[in-house]
């Protein structure tokens, strides 16, 4: 007859109830297969921390800047005062000064965009359909470079481009061209070229997507290069334009360094919001000038949406 000799605290007798280590493996294999059986409640564990975050960093963020907008600054002791009312709103809404403002930021963001588009969308033909795979690859590294320059890096060598006896004014020489200076088109001149690699990427995507069979086709049928661009593929390029526009559109809207670096007294809406942040310390000022881009985008948005384009993104 042979005896047991193991001791206690071994694989056979850990020394504790039977059964208890397998409890924490039951319970992670019930809770695997409730989620397996409620696709619903998957989908709430995957999407409760990010959505969480959104309403806190964003949503919280916009109802803050609403709330901040309705307030007054007090002034004798400059403190904000949560005295509850639209005058500031009003102020913006009504002030010719700011009605002006307004106006060129729309401005300068609808010349930034137009101009990235008209530029953009050759280049992604160039890159999508003309050059070979391996230029390819090398093309959109070309595109992709200025993001991983610092955005004051890029807007300090325009100043330096735009100066008076700078880059830009020594290659005009001979065509008579003389650099604009620190001024509205230099800031123009600055976004657009800080934003177009966000209008190139969505259009060479939505060139990839068009079938080379149909260019073919329209070629055989006799239409010319242009109107193969303009019949064929410009419809089908709608969505990806559109996305580009709302990149370059949205960032110029609340752009603010650029103006102050190379836009001399040139005044956007996100210069009075830092210029009220920082040495006015208007706060619910600036919170109420912060709205009107807000309200722009969100209308923007909203018209893009009735029409349909972005359904096929």
């Amino acid at each position: 007859m042979s005896l047991n000799t193991q001791q206690p605290g071994t694989a056979a007798d850990p020394g504790t109830r039977p059964g208890t280590a397998a409890v924490p493996r039951a319970r992670k294999n019930s809770f695997s297969a409730l989620l397996n059986r409620t696709p619903r409640l998957r989908l709430a564990a995957l999407l409760t921390a990010p959505a969480g975050w959104l309403v806190l960093v964003y949503i919280a963020a916009l109802a803050a800047l609403l709330i901040t907008a309705l307030w007054t600054v007090d002034t004798f002791t400059g403190k904000v005062s949560t005295t509850w009312t639209f005058a500031n709103v009003i102020q913006v809404l009504t002030d010719p000064v700011y009605q002006i403002i307004t106006l060129r930021t729309i401005w300068i963001a609808l010349a930034v965009t137009i101009i990235d588009a008209v530029i953009a969308v050759p280049i992604a033909f160039f890159i999508a359909k003309v050059a070979t795979a391996h230029w390819q690859k090398i093309l959109v590294i070309a595109v992709l470079m200025p993001l991983w320059a610092s955005y004051l890096v890029k807007a300090y060598a325009w100043r330096n481009v735009l100066a008076s006896g700078g880059l830009l004014e020594w290659m005009g020489a001979p065509l008579g061209v003389a650099s604009p200076g620190y001024s509205e088109t230099a800031v123009i001149l600055t976004l657009a070229y800080i934003w177009l690699p966000y209008m190139i990427l969505p259009i060479h995507a939505g060139f990839e997507k068009v079938p080379n069979s149909l260019l073919e086709a329209s070629s055989d049928l006799g239409a010319k290069p242009l109107k193969t661009m303009r019949l064929v593929m410009l419809p089908i390029l709608v969505p990806s334009i559109i996305a580009g526009t709302i990149f370059t559109f949205s960032l110029s809207l609340g752009d603010y360094i650029t103006a102050q670096i190379v836009g001399g007294t040139t005044q956007m809406l996100g210069t009075v919001v830092y210029a009220n942040v920082g040495a006015a310390n208007n706060l619910p000022f600036a919170s109420a000038v912060s709205l009107v881009p807000i309200v722009i985008i969100m209308v923007y948005l909203f018209v893009v949406r009735r029409t349909g384009a972005l359904n096929n993104l």
